[in-house]
């Protein structure tokens, strides 16, 4: 470590050392007012001669920027570059000046605009000043109102004193961006703030996706940096994410003989840098990144990764390697799968299941936690935790750490790693099997089930010799044997062909599948996800079909296989996609729907060549998609025969038919609802994150306004092209729903449209589209509108815009 360590300090010292042109004169004092601009070789100097401003060259270039450093520094590392993202300077007569409309200017010698501070000026009386803690102010000299500050637009440097974090509700967001390289300030790829979860941790991203994460706040420290002092030893502090959706991380010197700076580099790496204030030199301190295991997700979901540990990634109890070719190699990034399935997962229409295989708790200790948790506010001891885990289906592990309470993760683990002094306790959920020892709480959970389903054996045995008596129930179905066939419509028997009364829908031979599919072949794939794969198929008479064929590993059972079989059946409506039949042979889970020839939504929005595919979708034609979903959705939650809760509505499950009309599909994790009722609990939330509500992501509740929200997110995506959990954090905004709001506010809507619509689109119909998706987005289920008021809103000419 030690070794890495040095290494790293050169690498990074190196960094620092910029030739800059140096000023050779300076003005008279902190100020620049309209009447004495500042001039190539002149510099602003703060009160307490601690910062300077002026123009520099990085490198042997002859670009000029605008920048700020600390005065005694020899290197004059620059901590705030102005015109960073606009085209640098050239030659020597360029200046900073306050216009004559009271904002700053940088000019160039032809008096061109090069950057402008924009700030809203009601007067020209203003002043800029550089304060002692290196923020540039510009402020109205009259009423000493701070118009603007660099503080508030942060390039790789955080300050004490700065802030970088997010107001989801003002739409600020603020993130420190790398230098494209160490002679060019302009924006790189790295990026570096605070996420949108409760709590916050900090991430680095490169581009679009992560490259390195600190792990959860617990109130003192990030959980996830190996061996970090708390935060009031550190200098770092963060406010933590509310229910108000705001958060934010400063950088402070607690200690007056020491400065202290934060610094994403050009590599990536998050850097803490100190020097004494007497001092003129720079000193490594800390920096993220350093270890392979700090590299995101280096070992695959599901393992592990260890600094001391040889393999450097390791399956934990219960789980082996998905490829051990693969790992053999030294190649861990297709992580572990379990050995054992999971009893959640097993088929519990029979209830002769035994009660001793129930699922327990495996702890692992000194962990970084895994990304992607789901703070549970509402359990207030580690006993609510676990048992809520243990209860719901989908949770994979839970924490407790001290100054956070319950987390939950419901996805795949990902980026986990053992710490050697430091981290928190994960509880990760095994087979019984895999367990090894049957702890007491579980014995009593055991003797508690093995009891219940005695009796409710004993019911069903009472039942079966009444019906062999009677020849029916209400609801039931008895052959000559008198075994059950429950035909309501949450339940129907192992084999569909056997429940005529669920459903009149064709049974297909797997033998049949298979040879319309090739065998089911790489070249007939369409499409996989969570639930399995998709395979384009064709019958003897030349009919294309589309086999959805469930995988045995994953997460849809034979519960949401039956559901989806009856739940389609029964739906009727030129929105919603078709089903043409089923199979269940041995471990196979089969259906069989409608060939789509335009595949599925996302292909044109998110795919592999969207560039070139979403210019197939103009204006007019994401409109009409638009409708047709929200057609669907109200046929679905107001005008079928059932009234059905989705859940799982994103661009992936929006398929396109050959005249591009959208047709929802996938209705594994949809739910049935009594006329009367708004409201439900699940113990098992699933879905898509970005797409879930927050009271279902973090309650468990779901109701029609559960599907209104992931239609507003879905209509957003649509008018941007932009995918909600994939957005460009190098554009400086934690996600797209986060731009839409701050472009909402600002009155500038249309900036969130996909610029090659901008010919194509009609303007009142981009705004109202979004406008209706921001009304639907809202955190309060009670405030967004239904599905009947959305398509009503759709189809009006008029709207409300800010």
């Amino acid at each position: 470590m030690d070794k890495h360590k040095d290494i790293a300090s050169i690498s990074l010292l190196a960094i620092f050392n910029i030739h800059f042109f140096l000023p050779t004169c300076y003005a008279s004092n902190d100020t620049l007012t309209p009447s004495q601009p500042l001039k190539v070789g002149q510099a602003l100097i703060s009160a307490g001669q601690i910062f300077e401003l002026g123009f520099f060259s990085p490198g042997n270039s002859s670009r000029l920027y605008i920048g700020i450093w600390h005065k005694t520094d020899i290197d004059h590392r620059v901590v705030w570059v102005a015109n960073r993202e606009n085209a640098p300077l050239e030659g020597d007569l360029a200046s900073l000046i306050i216009s004559s409309h009271g904002n700053l200017m940088l000019i160039d010698g032809k008096q061109n605009t090069v950057w402008s501070s924009n700030a809203s000026v009601q007067s020209n009386s203003t002043i800029a000043v550089l304060q002692d803690d290196g923020d540039f102010i510009l402020k109205d000299n009259v009423s000493g109102e701070t118009l603007w500050e660099s503080f508030y637009y942060p390039t790789d440097t955080i300050l004490a004193g700065m802030q970088i974090g997010f107001n989801s509700r003002t739409g600020r967001e603020s993130f420190l961006t790398a230098w494209k390289n160490e002679n060019d300030p302009a924006p790189g790829n790295f990026v570096y703030g605070l996420t949108d979860e409760r709590p916050a941790q900090s991430v680095a991203w490169n581009g679009t996706k992560p490259h390195w994460r600190s792990g959860p706040w617990n109130g003192w420290k990030f959980t996830g940096i190996q061996d970090i002092a708390e935060g009031y030893s550190n200098g770092i502090f963060v406010t933590p994410n509310n229910q108000m959706g705001a958060a934010s991380m400063t950088f402070n010197n607690f200690d007056n003989s020491d400065v202290s700076i934060g610094v994403i580099s050009t590599t990536g790496m998050v850097e803490v840098w100190y020097k004494e204030r007497e001092q003129n030199k720079w000193n490594f301190k800390l920096a993220a990144s350093l270890d392979p295991c700090d590299a995101y997700g280096t070992c695959g979901p599901f393992s592990v990764c260890s600094r001391n540990h040889a393999p450097t990634c390791e399956c934990p109890k219960g789980f082996l390697p998905r490829s051990n070719e693969e790992w053999s190699k030294g190649n861990w990034t297709s992580g572990c799968v379990r050995r054992t399935e999971l009893m959640c997962n097993e088929n519990r229409s029979n209830l002769s299941f035994n009660a001793s295989k129930l699922d327990g708790f495996w702890k692992v200790g000194q962990m970084k936690l895994p990304d992607h948790y789901v703070y549970l506010y509402d359990k207030t001891d580690q006993g609510g935790c676990s048992q809520w885990c243990l209860s719901n289906c989908s949770c994979l592990a839970y924490a407790y750490p001290d100054g956070i309470g319950c987390l939950v993760w419901v996805t795949d683990l990902i980026d986990m790693q053992q710490l050697v002094k430091s981290g928190e306790d994960l509880y990760l959920r095994l087979a019984n099997s895999d367990l090894g020892v049957k702890s007491r709480q579980t014995a009593i959970i055991v003797s508690f089930v093995s009891i219940s389903v005695g009796f409710l054996l004993g019911v069903k045995w009472f039942t079966i010799k009444s019906i062999r008596k009677r020849g029916k129930v209400k609801g039931h179905l008895a052959d000559k044997k008198g075994t059950l066939i429950d035909t309501s419509q949450d339940n129907i028997q192992e084999n569909p062909a056997s429940s005529k009364g669920s459903s009149e829908l064709p049974i297909v031979d797997f033998n049949r599948i298979k040879i319309a599919t090739n065998n089911f072949s790489e070249a007939n794939k369409l499409g996989e996800g969570g639930f399995g794969t998709v395979y384009k198929g064709s019958l003897e008479d030349g009919q294309q079909i589309a086999v959805k064929r469930l995988s045995s590993h994953s997460g849809q059972g034979m519960e949401e296989f039956k559901n989806e079989v009856i739940l389609i059946s029964k739906l009727q409506h030129r929105n919603l996609v078709r089903l043409l039949g089923c199979c269940i042979q041995g471990e196979e889970k089969i259906v069989i729907l409608e060939y789509m020839k335009n595949k599925s939504l996302d292909t044109f929005l998110f795919g592999k060549y969207y560039r070139t595919k979403r210019l197939e979708l103009d204006w007019a034609k994401r409109f009409s998609i638009i409708q047709g979903i929200a057609r669907g959705l109200l046929y679905l939650h107001r005008d079928s025969c059932l009234r059905i809760i989705h859940r799982d509505m994103k661009a992936s499950n929006i398929l396109l038919d050959d005249e591009m009309n959208p047709k929802i599909s996938d209705f594994g994790l949809a739910r049935t609802f009594r006329v009367t009722q708004e409201l439900a609990n699940t113990g098992r939330v699933v879905g898509t994150f970005g797409y879930m509500s927050p009271e279902y992501a973090m309650s468990g509740q779901f109701s029609e306004k559960s599907d209104v929200y992931s239609f507003g997110v879905l209509l957003l995506e649509i008018v941007s092209s932009k995918k909600n959990t994939g957005f460009g954090y190098h554009e400086k905004y934690l996600n797209l729903l986060g731009r839409a709001w701050q472009l909402w506010n600002e009155c500038k809507a249309p900036e969130l449209l996909d610029q090659s619509l901008a010919d194509s689109c009609t303007p009142t119909e981009v705004k109202r589209c979004i406008q209706i998706g921001l009304l639907c987005v809202q955190d309060h289920a009670a405030d967004r509108p239904t599905m009947s008021n959305v398509v009503l809103m759709l189809s009006s000419s008029e709207g409300e815009m800010c």
